[in-house]
């Protein structure tokens, strides 16, 4: 993305002000990199030069969240820029498919999901369980799992954002089954084979 900054093209930014990236990559070139956080950002807002525009996305969003937005951009810039395969997060991509499954196909009625209540994409997955059916909560460790949630569901399920560690997701599931969970079942939808080669090394 810098390279079009150097050669002096305005980068439009998907992602949410106050996020750490969005903060991060706002400061490398504070004078042409300007964020879209909404559809009606990206309707509004104005570049010096229409033919000189690219863009880059919050890793942390979903291709859900930023397929509107970019669309929007693309037939305003119809010479914008930006990356072939878009910088979306392959594990919060799947993660989030995942959540899907859990409630469209293994009829979960709660989904739980850990990860920091300032994490986008937790955020996001528990947006993800409401929005397909379910009830949808957020929590940062089994501790936090209050029992009145589960009452009347039949299924629970359970999963968390993209850099909660694993012992947290095993200690909720074994704090379920304590509470009475007959059975725990892994949902995946997607087998994450994607290779990113290092950098090369510097002499």
């Amino acid at each position: 993305m810098l390279r079009y900054a150097g050669r002096g093209y305005t980068i439009l930014f998907v992602g949410h002000a106050g996020h750490p990236e969005v903060e991060g990559v706002m400061g490398e070139a504070p004078n042409q990199v300007k964020l879209v956080q909404t559809v009606a950002d990206a309707e509004s807002i104005e570049v010096d030069d229409p033919r000189r525009v690219a863009y880059a996305t919050q890793t942390t969003l979903s291709l859900d969240d930023v397929s509107a937005i970019v669309e929007v951009l693309r037939r305003r810039f119809p010479d914008m820029v930006g990356p072939e395969t878009g910088d979306i997060c392959y594990a919060t991509t799947n993660r989030q498919e995942a959540v899907r499954a859990l409630v469209d196909q293994h009829g979960a009625d709660v989904v739980l999901v850990l990860g920091s209540p300032n994490s986008s994409n937790s955020n996001r997955l528990r947006e993800v369980a409401e929005m397909a059916g379910a009830r949808g909560y957020l929590l940062g460790s089994a501790e936090e799992l209050d029992p009145r949630w589960l009452v009347g569901a039949m299924r629970v399920g359970v999963s968390a954002g993209a850099s909660t560690p694993e012992h947290l997701v095993q200690g909720l599931v074994d704090r379920l089954t304590v509470l009475g969970a007959e059975s725990v079942e892994t949902v995946e939808t997607r087998v994450e084979d994607v290779f990113f080669a290092p950098p090369p090394m510097r002499r």
